[in-house]
């Protein structure tokens, strides 16, 4: 899914490695560098600006097969500015663009992102029909050339390779940060997994069974408002506060029933039908054969604000702000199953079997896009860590998905023994739930935080992150006033008011032990 993400890494000290020493290439030099399969094709210096100091800008091309060309930015501090470390940032959606890392070089990284192999919108996969090679660089292979690109490079600019190496990315970038973990545990110290999309056929079906849902029992975007106030009103107060945001989703079950309308239909209630359908969407597809779970459904707690990419302008209003007159949800998994499932434009999402066209899904490019192996021992073993987060209102990749991939990763981790398997989990992997944001960012509750940072800390100084202070600033904008922090837990725990002193105040919650369903 695109990452819109608005969490900002809070600027964390940048210390000038004493070890980079003078330019073993210079910046314009760079272009003359030979690479396995690829071109330096221009090396350019950056003024600064904006805050960002000048760096040299890379440009790069891979070419693993015949049918591969994966466009690779880099991002070069000064020898003086370099913190000795490397940032590869992750995509969005279906990928096909590619930014300069400048936030990797304002906090001094050597950052590096890529295209993932093709150029498109991304919200576009015609791109994969007939192009297979393709599909493999946007799954998991353009990671890889990225790293060992942009790694190259920074050797011969700096003379010395970085002495740590990070992995950041939210939405599809979740999923490549976890394809990170699971393919080239080896390249990375720390991983940061936001929001991932990393269950991408089974996530897909879902989208498609939203459409169908609706496309039988419309609900007028007219109504959205009410049905997320009346799931307010049913679950906000389960967290012992008051304040507009559910603390644990998962354990207040929203009941569209108490909507139905009692006498003419309006904005204010929905009809029996709507009432099913509210509900289907809640539970997401099941397999018709053995009524397994395909996809988790999505909670409807988020305020209905068209500018954010909460559940209302996905399934609901489509995304006028992103020039879309489709639902944003429809068009992901229309153009999955059209071009990269059954090769055919003309595809009707009316026609999905939940049964066999899974299974073919599955078949055909699981093994390419899919990150949900639950074995991370490389990871665990090299002594790296990770830290996943998700956003309780995401409307775009439900929560209940990270969920069970992390309760995957403790299953595997613990052999059977509970406690002790989530405890040898959270030596090296931690999951923080956001309640109240919506896709990687924004929403009503404290959605600014940096996890940048704390990674640093528990790889750079051995402190696990007990505990991260998001930040709900007025608008979204973090040049203006605080509205409210509050702690992220690390799950299972929640954050619980203690009872006394202000209910906006993070120091007045404390992590606790918590269940979901």
């Amino acid at each position: 899914m695109m990452a819109y993400t608005r969490i900002l890494f809070a600027a964390s000290a940048v210390v000038c490695a004493s070890f980079a020493a003078a330019a073993a290439v210079p910046c314009g030099n760079l272009t003359s560098l030979s690479l396995p399969h690829t071109s330096v094709t221009s090396a350019v210096q950056v003024a600064a600006s904006g805050g960002v100091p000048t760096y040299c800008l890379v440009e790069a091309h891979a070419r693993p097969t015949s049918d591969s060309d994966v466009k690779i930015l880099v991002g070069l501090p000064t020898a003086s500015n370099w913190n000795g470390k490397y940032l590869q940032s992750g995509n969005g959606g279906f990928a096909g663009s590619v930014a300069p890392p400048t936030g990797s070089v304002q906090l001094g990284y050597a950052g590096a992102a890529t295209d993932d192999g093709h150029t498109a919108s991304g919200f576009d996969a015609s791109w994969a029909l007939n192009h297979p090679e393709k599909v493999v660089d946007f799954g998991y292979r353009a990671l890889k050339e990225t790293t060992n690109t942009a790694k190259a490079i920074i050797a011969a600019y700096y003379g010395a390779s970085p002495r740590l190496s990070y992995f950041s990315g939210c939405s599809d970038g979740g999923r490549e940060a976890l394809q990170e973990a699971q393919r080239f545990a080896s390249d990375w110290d720390g991983i940061i997994v936001g929001a991932p999309a990393n269950f991408w056929t089974h996530h897909f079906t879902g989208f498609v069974f939203n459409q169908q849902v609706l496309a039988n029992t419309p609900i007028p975007p007219a109504k959205l408002p009410a049905i997320q106030a009346a799931a307010l009103a049913q679950c906000d107060g389960s967290d012992g506060v008051v304040d507009g945001v559910v603390e644990n989703p998962g354990s207040c079950r929203f009941d569209p029933g108490r909507m139905l309308c009692a006498g003419a239909d309006n904005n204010g209630c929905l009809t029996q039908a709507q009432v099913t359908a509210v509900r289907a969407i809640m539970n997401g597809p099941h397999d018709p054969r053995t009524g397994e779970l395909i996809f988790p459904g999505y909670v409807f707690n988020a305020v209905n604000d068209p500018n954010f990419l909460g559940l209302g302008a996905w399934i609901f209003n489509g995304a006028p702000a992103l020039g879309l007159s489709t639902p944003v949800q429809f068009v992901f998994g229309d153009q999955f199953f059209s071009y990269m499932v059954f090769g055919n434009p003309s595809w009707n999402f009316a026609t999905l079997n939940f049964m066999t066209d899974v299974d073919l899904a599955d078949a055909k490019v699981a093994g390419i896009l899919n990150s949900t192996n639950p074995d991370l021992s490389r990871v665990e073993g090299r002594g790296a860590k990770m830290i996943m987060y998700h956003g309780w209102e995401d409307g775009a990749i439900s929560p209940f998905n990270t969920i069970n991939y992390y309760e995957s990763v403790v299953a595997t981790e613990g052999r059977g023994h509970g406690d002790a398997a989530l405890r040898r989990t959270q030596d090296f992997f931690r999951l923080f739930m956001v309640p109240g944001m919506l896709h990687c960012g924004s929403g009503p509750g404290p959605n600014t935080f940096d996890s940048l940072g704390a990674l640093e800390t528990w790889v750079e100084r051995g402190r696990a992150p007990d505990r991260i202070v998001a930040t709900k600033y007025l608008n979204d904008d973090p040049t203006s006033t605080v509205v409210r922090t509050r702690p992220l837990c690390p799950f299972p725990q929640i954050a619980v008011y203690k009872g006394h002193g202000s209910t906006d105040a993070a120091s007045s919650f404390e992590c606790r032990a918590a269940d979901h369903d």
